[in-house]
């Protein structure tokens, strides 16, 4: 008699254990197969084109009921199985018993419906299935509708790809900072999201979706920062979970997914798995290469083969609405790995290889990927990469010591041949200009204009140079901004408005980072630089900030922390000071000291101590005083008019008003601000970064002082009438600063680089323009200004400050 085999789930992974069996044993099993779905074994991965309309249905069906029939396949479609009678061995759907000798359990996986409130609305759909799918084309029959794309992993992205190919305008919305985070590193996340959103795809990344709205159906999804999208239909494809539960139910082993051995058999002898639902090794599979890996290792069970499964490596070759990706290997950052980085901005490519003892072990591909099955060889092998570290980013072609010399590669074109894009400017120009005289870059730019738009074309125009001058060549002395870039800080601030670049990836792609992530030189720059041009678009990346801003305190010499609380012009009272006290006392802080700024420091705090003493500081409504920040410190006052006997103006009043406008901005280094009431500048204003003295006929404003290791007396940028007119122009002097000078650079080193008159020209002469500056220095604070003691002093913050969180971070490092 024929053995009997019970199929649960018709999908791709036991249609191929179905494939196996019935072409090796067609007599030797009476096979019943179960499908939740009223219909069988389809390409899954097929759906994008079906929902794009590119195929139909029936152009990705596998396994037709022809085929079905003529293997003797009892089909059981649309019947889902209830319960599983280990005892008896039969299985149960709601209208009727099977049973088995044999249980194959390929349930696949279950969609992950995010829990908030109106994901039950009629309207949200997920991607898993065809019936999904038809929803969405159903959905989109309606051109011009707007669809919400929860998740911005594959799934998701094919699902928005397909809707807007029907016509709808599509918004994704991605937890993470970059798409595909599983699979792409941030630069090959940041050109996916390009690419998408030249084809009219809106993305919305590190979004969390707060609430789906509407009353009968879905109108619009709500964000936890309260931006709203309309929808008429949302898709959520946030992820997947293996389906366990008719598993679980049985009392198989469940961990995460139905455990399996090599075999794939599960914690009962006579009930096998297999694809998602399976967990082997303490690992998920989603791939589908190695779910047809184990859909041969069970057919060859069933008979009666020794077969294991073994899992191996596996490349990802992705093809995101038209846009060629591949990841191999582990392409994590950790220590002891060095990064290979080849960007070509032009054509959108991006290549990173990941190396850790001289062996290949990671690669990510974005726009051009030919090379991708060698990389995924070297790193299947574990080949020694040594001899070819050089040129293995190039390739298979440039092995064998055959590289490309650049400045051959630039000699070799020809006259004709365009160098500078922006205006039009070929290598004939500039040839022409050199054998004029021009030996500089500056000459070639005064000449041609060739380099003097975009800068992108800078490197080629110096290789120009170079092949064409030969040994009378000398590089420009120019500092770059870090060894992952050769571009200057000035020539970042410029490229990153010019471009309107708006993360560090696209800064990274676009002006050809070397690196993958940047270095502890360079993110903190960029990190400034990007939410002091684009407030609104760039969210701070507290990961790229040096220790004191990340912990937000100053760390000392023994490991302990410094605590200032801010005091407004240094003004306090009874019950800061007793709060100041009590937690002195309460954390056991061994120093109290006032500050050159007219603030306390409290010195020694432990800092596992830190969100707890901020909690009870703020209890007294003092808020942090950003001692440890590159940002505004402190604005030192005299008593003014208030009680002193030779006050001019209110200089306490007007400190007051100027920090609590300025605090929280941040800056390319720290600044200081003082207000003087009147000559005799007790508040020491003219060594400050801005200091005012007031005088009679109004308020005499200085800038770029300095008392540290330079001395310097501030210059005097304006005389105003009136309080309004000082603080207009210290904002407006803060805003310029902000949005010019090279990181780490005090104003008075960026006025000695751009010069007074220039600044004056901008703030004093041009009221318009210090309007403009006083605005945009305004909208940054509705966003930046918030005090970061009380956003830390939090449970959570307390588990992260704890020494448990220090150990464990070491044995993470």
């Amino acid at each position: 008699m024929k053995k009997r085999l019970v199929v649960i789930g018709a999908g791709m992974a036991s249609g191929r254990v179905l494939e196996h069996l019935l072409d090796h044993d067609p007599q030797g099993w009476d096979v019943t197969l179960f499908n939740a779905e009223p219909r069988g074994n389809y390409n899954r991965i097929m759906l994008s084109p079906v929902l794009s309309g590119e195929k139909t249905y029936e152009e990705i069906v596998t396994h037709d009921d022809a085929w079905y029939a003529d293997r003797g396949v009892t089909c059981r479609f649309g019947e889902s199985i209830v319960r599983i009678d280990r005892a008896r061995r039969i299985v149960y759907s709601n209208e009727g018993g099977a049973p088995y000798d044999k249980l194959l359990i390929a349930t696949g996986s279950a969609p992950f419906i995010i829990p908030v409130p109106g994901k039950d609305l009629p309207g949200v759909v997920t991607y898993r299935d065809l019936d999904d799918t038809n929803a969405m084309i159903a959905a989109s029959a309606n051109a011009g509708g707007k669809a919400v794309v929860i998740g911005g992993g594959l799934l998701g992205l094919e699902a928005a790809a397909g809707l807007k190919l029907r016509g709808m305008d599509v918004t994704v919305i991605h937890l993470m900072g970059h798409l595909m985070e599983r699979q792409l590193d941030p630069a090959a996340g940041y050109l996916l999201q390009k690419d998408l959103e030249a084809r009219g795809i809106a993305v919305h990344c590190k979004g969390a979706t707060k609430a789906i709205l509407g009353a009968d159906r879905v109108e619009a999804v709500l964000l936890e920062d309260g931006t709203v999208y309309d929808a008429d239909l949302v898709c959520m494809a946030v992820g997947i979970r293996p389906e366990t539960r008719l598993a679980t139910d049985a009392a198989l082993e469940v961990a995460r997914g139905v455990v399996v051995n090599d075999h794939m058999v599960t914690s009962d002898p006579d009930i096998l798995a297999v694809g998602e639902c399976v967990e082997h090794d303490s690992q998920l599979f989603g791939l589908v290469a190695p779910l047809y890996d184990q859909a041969k290792v069970v057919a060859n069970g069933l008979l009666g083969q020794d077969a294991k499964f073994r899992p191996v490596q596996t490349a990802t070759k992705l093809k995101v609405t038209g846009v060629d990706l591949f990841s191999a290997g582990d392409f994590a950052d950790a220590e002891g790995r060095e990064d290979i980085v080849f960007r070509d901005p032009a054509r959108g490519v991006y290549k990173r290889l990941v190396i850790e003892q001289d062996r290949l072990i990671g690669a990510v591909m974005y726009g051009d990927t030919g090379d991708g099955s060698w990389f995924f060889g070297l790193i299947k092998d574990g080949t020694d990469i040594t001899d070819m570290r050089d040129t293995l980013i190039f390739g298979p072609a440039y092995q064998g010591g055959t590289g490309a010399d650049p400045l051959a590669a630039v000699a070799a074109l020809p006259l004709d041949a365009e160098i500078c894009g922006c205006n039009g400017i070929c290598k004939g120009t500039i040839v022409t200009a050199i054998e004029g005289g021009a030996t500089t870059l500056a000459d070639i730019k005064a000449q041609t204009k060739a380099s003097a738009s975009c800068g992108t074309c800078t490197g080629l125009v110096e290789q120009v140079l170079a092949s064409t001058l030969g040994d009378a060549f000398q590089m420009p002395a120019a500092q770059p901004m870090c060894g992952c870039t050769d571009l200057t800080h000035e020539d970042v601030r410029r490229l990153i408005k010019a471009r309107e670049l708006k993360s560090m990836p696209a800064v990274m792609q676009e002006l050809g980072w070397k690196t993958s992530c940047g270095c502890h030189v360079c993110r903190p720059a960029l990190n400034f630089y990007l939410l002091a041009d684009w407030p609104e678009d760039y969210t701070d990346d507290a990961q790229s900030r040096f220790v004191n801003e990340r912990n937000h305190a100053n760390i000392q010499k023994d490991g302990t922390y410094s605590v200032v609380p801010r005091m407004w012009g240094g003004m306090t009272n009874p019950r800061e000071l007793r709060a100041i006290a009590d937690a002195a006392d309460k954390y056991d802080i061994p120093a109290v000291k006032v500050t050159g700024g007219q603030r306390i420091d409290l010195l020694g705090v432990q800092k596992e101590d830190l969100p707890a003493i901020w909690s009870d500081l703020n209890a007294a409504g003092l808020v942090s005083g950003h001692a440890y920040s590159k940002g505004l410190r402190t604005v030192k006052t005299c008593v003014g008019t208030d009680f002193c006997r030779f006050g001019t103006q209110d200089s306490t009043g007007l400190g007051i008003k100027l920090e609590k406008r300025l605090w929280g901005s941040w800056t390319p280094h720290k600044v200081k601000l003082a207000v003087s009431g009147c000559p005799r500048n007790c508040a020491e204003a003219t060594c400050k970064d801005v200091g005012i003295i007031c005088v009679d006929s109004g308020y005499e404003i200085g800038v770029g002082g300095a008392a540290g290791m330079d001395l310097k007396e501030v210059e005097r940028l304006a005389k105003v009438a009136t309080e309004q007119d000082a603080i207009d122009m210290t904002v407006a002097f803060v805003q310029l600063y902000r949005e010019h000078a090279k990181y780490l650079d005090r104003p008075y080193k960026w006025l000695a680089k751009v010069g007074l008159d220039w600044v004056q020209a901008q703030i004093v002469d041009d009221a318009e323009n210090r309007a403009a500056l006083i605005e945009r220095f305004d909208l940054s604070q509705t966003i930046y200004q918030r005090d970061p003691w009380a956003e830390r002093a939090t449970p959570q913050a307390h588990q992260a400050f704890g020494p448990l969180a220090d150990l464990t971070k070491e044995a993470a490092e």
